[in-house]
């Protein structure tokens, strides 16, 4: 659905380049919820501009459903645009129209009868709920509110692909989720495709199926987030599964950190190992939760012995853990 390769941006200040994006290169499948993480200053919000050409980029292409985009004249670009929802960190509501004239908006300017833009309207404040305040202004509405009316606005031209550049950064925790449930909701309920742009893995963590890690302009990892938590030696992985803090090793113990994979979270494989192996096994620490819709999680286990059990981690392996000694 979008496809960037080789994206790069490059700004000129007091005569000096800035290079805000350096060969980005991302694939979002189709229905699918992406998220871009990282730090102020990553790139983050430069790239879902230029994904959208709100910013034209410097090099690359940027491809929508297997349309090169960078390369439409003007008048095919804003045809193309209809295709793009974009919501805001700030919501950039009109303060002097309604709710229904804000979602309207976008469908007046495209030439929408009355009659058939405020059905539309109607329908979209049904889906994000907010029916009821249809007529009320922004200075009315509270800051989960006002995005669901940005988020409704952005639903106007029936959009395949969604934009979010930091939706949720002003609004607190229980807002937060309420308006990640919506998006989630869409998502499943329309078939959008969501790029979600982010600085906080909480916000990964709740919504996103795949995710890539954006670094000066660089996209330092990405992929499926089952694929990444299940891989050790994965950056992302450590942030949205922290290593369980255990306990001090003990003499005659064997400590084994092991990640647990979507396929394995939910079966008995702990105790088919105590069973087969007639091994002691002891969770010291860790825990097990949903990630991007999936059961995930690690956990630090003590097997007794300094050594050996190299059946019992083979078994682990084949079952969809990552066993790794800590200690032997």
């Amino acid at each position: 659905m979008i496809e960037v390769r080789e994206l790069s941006k490059v700004y000129r200040r007091a005569g000096r380049e800035i290079r805000a994006l350096d060969g980005v290169d991302l694939t979002v499948r189709q229905g699918e919820v992406f998220g871009v993480v990282g730090q102020s200053g990553a790139g983050k919000s430069t790239l879902v501009r230029c994904v959208n050409l709100l910013e034209r980029p410097t090099g690359g292409t940027v491809r929508l459903d297997g349309q090169v985009v960078t390369d439409l004249p003007p008048a095919e670009l804003r045809r193309q645009r209809r295709r793009v929802g974009m919501v805001f960190q700030q919501f950039n509501l009109f303060d002097s129209r309604t709710v229904a004239g804000n979602v309207g908006y976008p469908l007046e300017i495209a030439g929408v009868g009355r009659r058939e833009r405020a059905r539309r309207v109607g329908d979209l404040l049904e889906l994000v709920g907010l029916d009821e305040r249809a007529r009320a202004f922004p200075a009315e509405l509270s800051g989960g509110q006002k995005q669901r009316v940005g988020i409704a606005r952005a639903l106007a031209a029936d959009p395949a692909v969604l934009l979010s550049d930091e939706a949720t950064s002003a609004l607190d925790p229980e807002t937060t989720t309420s308006i990640l449930r919506l998006l989630r909701d869409l998502n499943q309920r329309l078939g959008l495709t969501i790029l979600l742009i982010t600085h906080e893995m909480g916000v990964v963590k709740e919504i996103c199926d795949s995710v890539a890690l954006l670094r000066a302009g660089r996209v330092v990892e990405s992929g499926p987030i089952g694929e990444l938590v299940a891989r050790p030696d994965s950056v992302l992985a450590r942030d949205l599964l922290p290593a369980p803090p255990g306990r001090p090793a003990r003499e005659d113990r064997l400590v084994v950190d092991v990640t647990v994979t979507p396929a394995a979270a939910d079966g008995p494989v702990l105790a088919t190992l105590v069973r087969r192996f007639d091994v002691d096994v002891e969770v010291v620490g860790g825990s097990l939760e949903t990630v991007g819709g999936q059961r995930v999680g690690r956990l630090q286990l003590e097997l007794p012995g300094a050594g050996g059990h190299a059946e019992a981690l083979a078994y682990l392996e084949r079952a969809g853990l990552r066993p790794v000694v800590v200690t032997s």
